[in-house]
């Protein structure tokens, strides 16, 4: 009995309020209180760093600002403090837009880990490496480090190139009668150049139409702010749907791979080159494959799981980045001129000289657009981790455990103080004496610390080679629209006009 009476004595005194004041008053005064202590704890979370002094919206606060993310907005919030906030639903969220925290943040692991969003754990699945942290992570990320090495970015060109050549002559028929908007069809080559690379000819090309279709769903349910229950229906339920689908797909072509390498095929793919990896062969040698210190097996589920946090990062932040290429180097006769100019002299006036890593490393100018373009456009602006405990980041500040605490990287790629003229587009910036090449810890592009981005010289190699045989074989021009400088956030960042270009073949 005794085990109830407090039980009874909540529910009496629940009848007594009741009946003495009124269901409605009761409600209420619950909902009162439960707005005051959501104010509460906004408040102490916030302390002394930038944001609203109280949250204008109780409870969820900025959330439906997410629905339409205004990147001017985000701008404000930057510029408001080196450390600013806001709290959405249950989130208390932390900004850092100097260089120093953001740096300091990536370098945390002791005190953060990657989150993306509330939602992303659910659906990249709470086994997907990019959530483990620690020695796990260490040793899982050992295990992938052969898969972008100079002998193996060497062995996927060639399925590169042929993606080229055949979307190429899709830019050319899709624009004959005028300028269209490219941001789509931008999507769809990066996806066929992932999917093709990853899992080579082990997907057909249905499956690479169905999932480039299927990832725009993934994509839509990974907004920076979102509900953080996956209910029926909503993008994030779309999203979950379609990534488990596109997963399965990728364990099937990982047990084809793993057949095929067991038969003694040659590596023809990423999956290839893993699981030979696995077998105790490396792809860092002039010569071949020579022996490796064995990793540790993965499973098909393993893999397939991270080749979707691969294409991940390839097919959304380079469908950005191609994006705003192509605009940018279309607006700017001079710099088109010049890749050109270089790409026939690198193949020795001979446009049909086959794509090599030698070859590519000798776009020395083409490289510089890249990166001045990666720069001024950096595809992903944030990117999301939560506090392990509680972290003191500052002098006058400690982030609170179970926080989110955001590193840009859009203001130190921006930085007066760093960048002349921060706001144009200057490759020669990137020349040995330029300002960008000098401060390299403002370029943060790729992140920095245990969780940088494994694909970077394969990702600067990709859009080396696009635009240059893009320069070098096509005619393609630009229409400018009052939407073409602005931004349009969507997971990354877009022209709010798509890209409106003008392909022809060039004789």
């Amino acid at each position: 009995m005794n085990a109830t009476q407090p039980e009874s004595h909540i529910v009496q005194w629940l009848t007594w309020t009741q009946d003495t004041i009124g269901f409605g008053t009761l409600a209420a005064t619950v909902l009162l209180i439960a707005l005051l202590y959501d104010q509460f704890s906004y408040v102490k979370s916030k302390g002394s760093i930038a944001g609203p002094p109280l949250k204008m919206w109780p409870i969820i606060g900025p959330f439906l600002d997410s629905i339409n993310p205004d990147f001017e907005k985000y701008k404000a919030q930057w510029a408001s403090g080196a450390l600013s906030c806001v709290s959405v639903f249950h989130k208390f969220v932390v900004l850092a837009s100097d260089r120093d925290l953001t740096r300091k943040i990536f370098n945390s692991s002791a005190y953060v880990k990657p989150c993306v969003v509330d939602v992303a754990i659910k659906i990249l699945r709470p086994t997907n490496w990019v959530f483990l942290d620690g020695k796990a992570h260490v040793d899982y990320r050992r295990g992938l480090n052969g898969l972008f090495t100079n002998r193996a970015l060497s062995m996927y060109l060639p399925i590169q190139e042929g993606i080229y050549d055949t979307y190429f002559d899709k830019f050319v028929e899709m624009s004959k009668d005028g300028h269209v908007p490219y941001m789509p069809i931008f999507r769809e080559i990066n996806c066929a150049l992932s999917l093709r690379t990853f899992c080579g000819n082990y997907i057909t090309e249905e499956q690479i139409k169905e999932i480039a279709h299927d990832y725009y769903l993934v994509t839509a349910a990974l907004e920076l702010v979102n509900f953080p229950i996956i209910l029926p229906f909503t993008k994030a339920w779309y999203g979950k749907k379609a990534a488990d689908k596109v997963m399965d797909i990728f364990a099937k072509c990982a047990q084809m791979a793993k057949d095929h390498i067991k038969a003694g095929g040659d590596v023809t793919c990423t999956m290839d080159a893993w699981i030979a990896i696995m077998n105790g062969r490396d792809f860092d040698s002039d010569h071949g494959t020579v022996p490796n210190k064995k990793i540790r097996k993965f499973t098909n589920k393993e893999i397939s799981e991270t080749i979707f946090t691969f294409l991940f990062a390839s097919q959304d932040a380079s469908s950005s980045a191609t994006t705003w290429l192509f605009q940018i180097v279309a607006d700017r006769p001079d710099v088109y001129a010049k890749i050109r100019e270089e790409q026939l002299a690198v193949r020795g006036g001979d446009p049909n000289v086959p794509l090599s890593l030698e070859l590519t490393e000798k776009m020395t100018y083409t490289n510089m657009v890249v990166k001045e373009c990666l720069r001024l456009r950096p595809p992903v602006i944030m990117v999301p981790y939560v506090a392990k405990k509680d972290f003191p980041i500052s002098d006058t500040y400690t982030v609170p455990k179970g926080s989110m605490i955001i590193p840009t990287v859009y203001p130190s790629l921006h930085d007066p103080e760093v960048y002349e003229r921060p706001d144009e587009f200057v490759p020669e910036r990137w020349l040995p004496d330029g300002d960008g090449t000098k401060n390299a810890k403002n370029w943060l592009v790729f992140g920095t610390g245990p969780h940088y981005c494994l694909g970077q010289k394969y990702a600067l190699m990709n859009f080396t080679n696009m635009i240059g045989k893009a320069c070098m074989n096509l005619d393609f021009t630009h229409k400018v629209t009052p939407l073409s400088e602005k931004v349009r956030v969507f997971a990354t960042i877009f022209p709010d006009d798509d890209c409106l270009l003008q392909f022809k073949k060039r004789e």
